[in-house]
Protein backbone atom coordinates (compact mmCIF):
# COMPACT_ATOMS: atom_id res chain seq x y z
CA UNK A 1 0.00 0.00 0.00
CA UNK A 2 1.49 3.42 -0.98
CA UNK A 3 1.97 6.28 1.19
CA UNK A 4 -0.46 9.21 1.43
CA UNK A 5 2.04 11.60 -0.03
CA UNK A 6 3.12 8.97 -2.85
CA UNK A 7 0.63 10.31 -5.65
CA UNK A 8 -1.09 13.86 -4.23
CA UNK A 9 -2.54 13.99 -7.93
CA UNK A 10 -4.70 10.87 -7.25
CA UNK A 11 -6.81 13.05 -3.93
CA UNK A 12 -8.61 15.22 -6.58
CA UNK A 13 -9.32 13.56 -9.77
CA UNK A 14 -10.06 15.87 -12.93
CA UNK A 15 -12.68 13.89 -14.33
CA UNK A 16 -15.04 12.02 -12.17
CA UNK A 17 -16.86 9.13 -13.89
CA UNK A 18 -19.48 6.86 -11.81
CA UNK A 19 -22.15 5.00 -13.04
CA UNK A 20 -23.12 2.87 -16.24
CA UNK A 21 -20.82 3.32 -19.56
CA UNK A 22 -22.97 4.74 -21.89
CA UNK A 23 -23.99 7.35 -24.08
CA UNK A 24 -24.54 9.88 -21.08
CA UNK A 25 -21.10 9.06 -19.21
CA UNK A 26 -19.65 9.69 -22.31
CA UNK A 27 -20.77 13.18 -22.94
CA UNK A 28 -19.89 13.87 -19.15
CA UNK A 29 -16.36 12.43 -20.09
CA UNK A 30 -16.13 14.43 -23.03
CA UNK A 31 -17.27 17.65 -21.22
CA UNK A 32 -15.09 17.10 -18.44
CA UNK A 33 -12.03 16.32 -20.88
CA UNK A 34 -12.12 19.11 -22.55
CA UNK A 35 -12.13 21.50 -19.69
CA UNK A 36 -9.12 19.77 -18.30
CA UNK A 37 -6.88 19.53 -21.78
CA UNK A 38 -4.66 22.11 -20.63
CA UNK A 39 -3.41 20.30 -17.89
CA UNK A 40 -0.40 18.13 -18.07
CA UNK A 41 -1.59 15.30 -15.86
CA UNK A 42 -5.31 14.38 -15.99
CA UNK A 43 -6.65 12.17 -13.10
CA UNK A 44 -9.73 10.63 -13.84
CA UNK A 45 -11.19 8.66 -11.37
CA UNK A 46 -14.31 5.58 -12.46
CA UNK A 47 -16.64 3.13 -10.67
CA UNK A 48 -18.97 1.64 -12.74
CA UNK A 49 -20.52 -2.10 -12.81
CA UNK A 50 -20.04 -2.23 -16.98
CA UNK A 51 -21.71 -1.14 -19.61
CA UNK A 52 -21.17 -0.42 -23.40
CA UNK A 53 -17.81 -1.89 -24.12
CA UNK A 54 -17.74 -0.01 -27.88
CA UNK A 55 -18.52 3.54 -25.68
CA UNK A 56 -15.77 2.19 -23.53
CA UNK A 57 -13.40 1.54 -26.21
CA UNK A 58 -13.93 5.41 -27.72
CA UNK A 59 -13.22 6.92 -24.65
CA UNK A 60 -10.22 4.74 -24.45
CA UNK A 61 -9.20 5.99 -27.61
CA UNK A 62 -9.60 9.84 -26.40
CA UNK A 63 -7.18 8.94 -23.93
CA UNK A 64 -5.04 7.51 -26.57
CA UNK A 65 -5.18 10.39 -28.76
CA UNK A 66 -4.92 12.85 -26.43
CA UNK A 67 -1.53 11.32 -24.90
CA UNK A 68 -0.33 11.28 -28.84
CA UNK A 69 -1.43 14.86 -29.95
CA UNK A 70 -1.06 17.03 -26.97
CA UNK A 71 1.60 15.02 -24.86
CA UNK A 72 -1.56 14.71 -22.13
CA UNK A 73 -0.74 12.39 -19.24
CA UNK A 74 -3.79 10.24 -18.41
CA UNK A 75 -4.03 8.41 -15.03
CA UNK A 76 -6.53 6.23 -14.26
CA UNK A 77 -7.91 5.87 -10.78
CA UNK A 78 -10.46 2.62 -10.07
CA UNK A 79 -12.89 3.35 -7.46
CA UNK A 80 -14.62 0.13 -5.74
CA UNK A 81 -16.07 -1.37 -8.43
CA UNK A 82 -14.38 -1.24 -12.03
CA UNK A 83 -16.42 -3.91 -14.00
CA UNK A 84 -16.53 -5.61 -16.71
CA UNK A 85 -16.32 -2.12 -19.87
CA UNK A 86 -14.62 -0.37 -16.85
CA UNK A 87 -11.72 -2.49 -17.15
CA UNK A 88 -11.80 -2.12 -21.02
CA UNK A 89 -11.91 1.56 -20.74
CA UNK A 90 -8.30 1.38 -17.88
CA UNK A 91 -6.96 -0.53 -20.93
CA UNK A 92 -6.17 1.99 -22.71
CA UNK A 93 -3.98 3.59 -19.67
CA UNK A 94 -0.48 2.58 -19.59
CA UNK A 95 0.14 0.05 -16.66
CA UNK A 96 2.34 2.44 -14.78
CA UNK A 97 -0.84 5.13 -15.14
CA UNK A 98 -3.47 2.62 -13.52
CA UNK A 99 -3.99 2.91 -9.25
CA UNK A 100 -7.10 1.27 -7.51
CA UNK A 101 -8.28 2.15 -4.20
CA UNK A 102 -8.28 -0.04 -1.61
CA UNK A 103 -11.24 -2.37 -1.23
CA UNK A 104 -11.72 -2.14 -5.38
CA UNK A 105 -12.50 -5.30 -7.33
CA UNK A 106 -11.84 -5.62 -11.30
CA UNK A 107 -14.29 -7.66 -13.24
CA UNK A 108 -13.09 -8.99 -16.54
CA UNK A 109 -15.67 -10.99 -18.34
CA UNK A 110 -16.27 -12.20 -22.13
CA UNK A 111 -18.26 -9.89 -24.67
CA UNK A 112 -21.81 -10.81 -23.86
CA UNK A 113 -24.74 -11.98 -26.52
CA UNK A 114 -28.08 -12.57 -26.72
CA UNK A 115 -29.59 -12.65 -29.74
CA UNK A 116 -32.24 -15.15 -31.71
CA UNK A 117 -31.59 -15.89 -35.88
CA UNK A 118 -34.43 -16.17 -37.90
CA UNK A 119 -33.84 -17.87 -41.13
CA UNK A 120 -36.43 -17.14 -43.73
CA UNK A 121 -36.65 -17.75 -47.24
CA UNK A 122 -34.27 -19.87 -49.85
CA UNK A 123 -31.76 -21.51 -48.36
CA UNK A 124 -29.01 -19.17 -49.87
CA UNK A 125 -29.63 -16.48 -47.72
CA UNK A 126 -29.93 -18.50 -44.97
CA UNK A 127 -26.62 -19.51 -44.73
CA UNK A 128 -25.47 -15.38 -46.03
CA UNK A 129 -27.72 -14.58 -42.30
CA UNK A 130 -25.52 -17.23 -40.53
CA UNK A 131 -22.71 -16.51 -42.06
CA UNK A 132 -23.25 -12.51 -41.22
CA UNK A 133 -23.61 -13.90 -37.57
CA UNK A 134 -20.61 -15.70 -37.36
CA UNK A 135 -18.26 -13.12 -38.94
CA UNK A 136 -19.80 -10.78 -36.29
CA UNK A 137 -18.97 -12.99 -33.39
CA UNK A 138 -15.73 -13.62 -34.77
CA UNK A 139 -15.15 -10.05 -34.99
CA UNK A 140 -16.02 -8.86 -31.74
CA UNK A 141 -13.85 -11.96 -30.07
CA UNK A 142 -10.65 -10.33 -31.93
CA UNK A 143 -11.55 -6.76 -30.21
CA UNK A 144 -12.12 -8.77 -26.82
CA UNK A 145 -8.68 -10.29 -27.47
CA UNK A 146 -7.20 -6.75 -28.10
CA UNK A 147 -8.46 -5.71 -24.86
CA UNK A 148 -7.73 -8.24 -23.05
CA UNK A 149 -3.94 -8.00 -24.04
CA UNK A 150 -4.06 -4.26 -23.45
CA UNK A 151 -4.88 -5.00 -19.85
CA UNK A 152 -2.26 -7.73 -19.85
CA UNK A 153 0.18 -5.40 -20.99
CA UNK A 154 3.52 -5.28 -18.36
CA UNK A 155 2.16 -7.51 -16.25
CA UNK A 156 2.25 -10.80 -14.77
CA UNK A 157 -1.10 -11.79 -16.48
CA UNK A 158 -0.74 -12.78 -20.25
CA UNK A 159 -3.32 -12.75 -22.36
CA UNK A 160 -4.26 -17.11 -22.38
CA UNK A 161 -4.74 -16.43 -18.47
CA UNK A 162 -7.68 -13.83 -18.85
CA UNK A 163 -9.07 -16.08 -22.28
CA UNK A 164 -9.26 -18.74 -19.68
CA UNK A 165 -10.58 -16.96 -16.59
CA UNK A 166 -12.79 -14.34 -18.10
CA UNK A 167 -16.22 -16.93 -19.58
CA UNK A 168 -16.40 -17.33 -15.85
CA UNK A 169 -16.53 -13.44 -14.55
CA UNK A 170 -12.86 -13.11 -13.44
CA UNK A 171 -13.12 -10.90 -9.96
CA UNK A 172 -9.64 -9.27 -8.73
CA UNK A 173 -9.61 -7.43 -5.65
CA UNK A 174 -7.14 -3.92 -5.51
CA UNK A 175 -4.04 -5.95 -4.08
CA UNK A 176 -4.40 -9.18 -6.14
CA UNK A 177 -4.25 -6.95 -8.92
CA UNK A 178 -0.99 -4.85 -7.80
CA UNK A 179 0.34 -8.24 -7.38
CA UNK A 180 -0.27 -9.18 -10.44
CA UNK A 181 1.27 -5.95 -12.04
CA UNK A 182 -2.39 -5.01 -13.65
CA UNK A 183 -2.28 -1.91 -11.58
CA UNK A 184 0.84 0.41 -10.45
CA UNK A 185 -0.47 0.65 -6.93
CA UNK A 186 -3.23 0.86 -4.22
CA UNK A 187 -3.55 4.34 -2.78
Amino acid sequence: MSSKNDYPLLAEPHIRLFGTIDEALYKKFRDELEASTDKENIVISLCTLGGNPEIARAMGDDIRLLKKFNETNAIFLGKQAVYSAGATFMSFFERKNRFLTKGTRLMIHERQLAQTITLNGPLSSCIATLEAKLNEVKQSIEIENEGFAAIADGSEVDLEEIQKRAPSNWYIDAEEAKEMGLVLDVV
